[in-house]
């Protein structure tokens, strides 16, 4: 029963720390999409995000009542532990099952919707939608093009220059350090080298990876501190079990 108290403790203290990493994560995965969100199809991506925000609010009233148990049993705060660990074990299963589903399947999704944006590409309308989300997706991830720089030859996308003398990519191309750059494709070294889609996939896929991490680690305490409350529950039984 001490023990059992002492972990309890020790798992409430780290409930707090533990919602602190996990909003950290959901909110990663929810300004991905936001920053680059006419590269998603799925309009669902963010949500393994919003549970693990939600999660981790949750957490901070459950970490407050592991602590409190562990000083001195009350029956209804057992019963509501109960409760609390249980809602944060099916809003962690739902997240951790999208990020992982999401994390598979954008792949190909990504590799379409990208394609076909920069391939639309127009640098005389430079404020149209598409054409801003490609301009910004370069800049922020410091890339050019789906694969790389050449895929403004390869595609129909390059027809927005034709008309130059020498054939170039979009400012966004350019490194920061050179603010005379033009995207000409005889300064390679003034351009960044690698493309975007390989880039904007590791970063989902990191984000996304260390949601289901936190998630899965999250529930083995949360079941760690289920089973702690229900020893103390055996030595201090519900004589009335309408509470649960």
């Amino acid at each position: 029963r001490n023990f059992a108290r002492s972990l309890l403790m020790f798992l409430g203290f780290l409930f707090w720390g533990s919602a602190a990493a996990l909003g950290f994560g959901g909110f990663f995965v929810i300004l991905i999409c936001k920053n680059y969100k006419y590269f998603f199809q799925e309009s669902f991506l963010s949500l393994p995000g919003w549970l693990a925000v939600v999660a981790a609010f949750v957490l901070l009233p459950t970490g407050i009542l592991a602590v409190s148990l562990s000083a001195k049993s009350s029956r209804y705060q057992q019963g509501a532990l109960m409760h609390l660990l249980l809602i944060l074990l099916c809003l962690q299963a739902s997240s951790a099952v999208l990020a992982q589903f999401y994390s598979i399947q954008m792949s190909s999704e990504l590799k379409s919707t990208m394609g076909h944006l920069f391939y639309q590409y127009n640098g005389t309308h430079a404020h149209a939608p598409g054409s801003r989300a490609v301009d910004a997706v370069q800049r922020k991830l410091r890339c050019c093009g789906v694969q790389n720089y050449t895929d403004w030859l390869k595609s129909a996308a390059a027809s927005w220059h034709l008309s130059a003398e020498k054939a170039h990519v979009p400012r966004s191309c350019c490194k920061e350090k050179y603010s005379h750059c033009k995207g000409d494709l005889h300064q390679l070294e003034q351009l960044f080298p690698e493309g975007c889609l390989r880039k904007l996939e590791d970063q989902l896929r990191f984000a996304m990876l260390y949601l289901f991490c936190c998630c899965t680690v999250l529930s083995v305490l949360e079941l760690l501190a289920g089973a702690s409350n229900g020893i103390l529950m055996r030595h201090q039984p519900f004589h009335d079990l309408r509470i649960l």
